[in-house]
């Protein structure tokens, strides 16, 4: 995306804090039997507020949570998928690397992102067993995309099966699937992500609702669609962006928190009318030297990349305090 705003209007003295939670043990089980950890409060249902580990990709385990927990945050949705944080093919080695760094800054390991789509990859189950025997009690799936040789409809009808048949792999390991509706991804327009889980249990599958997506794809429509789609709604990820004129149109300029377009109060307040439970997740995406996709090395200061995103959890929790969702 085009930056339109100044970085340097972003940079705020960065306020240290320190949250801690503390997390169980982890217990290995078979494919057959997945042992019950003890699982942090945060990650049994409760209200957390973590940052996606794809803007920490350029420092390792045990430096990326104590800087998360230096922010504030109080746990971490850990990339697990091609070029993140853990390896798919390695999840049963390095998650376990990952988790303890967490657990010894005190933090959880609230949610996993991973490129889940299908129930029968080997992947598939070993990312899931694994992340059900360390606790952890969300992922987020990967995206479909639209068979424009198809109806919407008739999209609708293919995924159903396929959603269906990962909802039965998360019984199995005892962990919810969120599906994050995305511009131009299936489930872009909420209602045809709706369609194809609301014959499904939301305890096993569901909806990572997407604000900054939301307010794209229906700047005026979300509150209806986000009511239409609550029950499924188990995480939600933060970030904010405004349309900006160029030589080519109308594009999409990512900003940090209050410097764009999405309405966070009113989202937070219809949030915690149905009673929200689950992980709430910081995104970064405005241009942040690299950070903001998940780039191995930074091209701007760490200070100063350090220093934008601890203003943005600043904002969130001013946001959350002020409408009671937390």
């Amino acid at each position: 995306m085009k930056e339109g705003i100044s970085r340097k209007n972003f940079i705020k003295t960065a306020a240290i804090g320190l949250a801690a939670l503390p997390i169980g043990n982890m217990v290995l089980g078979d494919e057959r039997k997945i042992s019950k950890p003890l699982i942090s409060p945060a990650a049994d249902g409760k209200i957390s507020l973590n940052i996606f580990s794809k803007h920490l990709q350029w420092l390792n385990y045990t430096d990326m949570a104590n800087q998360a927990a230096k922010m504030g945050f109080e746990g971490v949705d850990l990339t697990v998928r091609k070029g993140g944080h853990v390896l798919p093919e390695r999840v049963n080695e390095d998650l376990p690397k990952a988790l303890s760094a967490v657990k010894q800054a005190g933090l959880s390991i609230n949610a996993i992102t991973t490129d889940i789509v299908d129930a029968d990859d080997k992947l598939t189950h070993d990312v899931l067993k694994a992340a059900s025997a360390a606790g952890i009690k969300n992922y987020r799936m990967g995206w479909y995309s639209y068979d424009k040789k198809l109806s919407p409809l008739q999209n609708v009808d293919q995924l159903k099966k396929r959603f269906a048949a990962l909802a039965k792999v998360n019984e199995r390991y005892q962990i919810h699937g969120d599906y994050e509706h995305h511009t131009g991804r299936f489930g872009n327009s909420m209602w045809d992500l709706y369609e194809a889980i609301k014959d499904l249990s939301p305890q096993w599958i569901g909806c990572q609702l997407d604000i900054h997506h939301a307010t794209i794809d229906g700047a005026m429509s979300w509150p209806i669609n986000l009511d239409l789609i609550k029950d499924y709604v188990k995480s939600t990820t933060i970030k904010d962006f405004y349309w900006k004129k160029t030589d080519k149109g109308w594009d999409i300029a990512n900003a940090p928190l209050g410097h764009g377009m999405v309405e966070f109060k009113k989202y937070f307040a219809q949030l915690k009318s149905f009673n929200f439970k689950g992980p709430i997740i910081m995104h970064y995406e405005y241009p942040l030297g690299g950070a903001d996709q998940g780039a191995a090395k930074l091209t701007l200061p760490k200070e100063q990349v350090l220093a934008s995103m601890q203003a943005d959890v600043d904002t969130l929790k001013g946001w959350l305090k002020e409408t009671g969702l937390m």
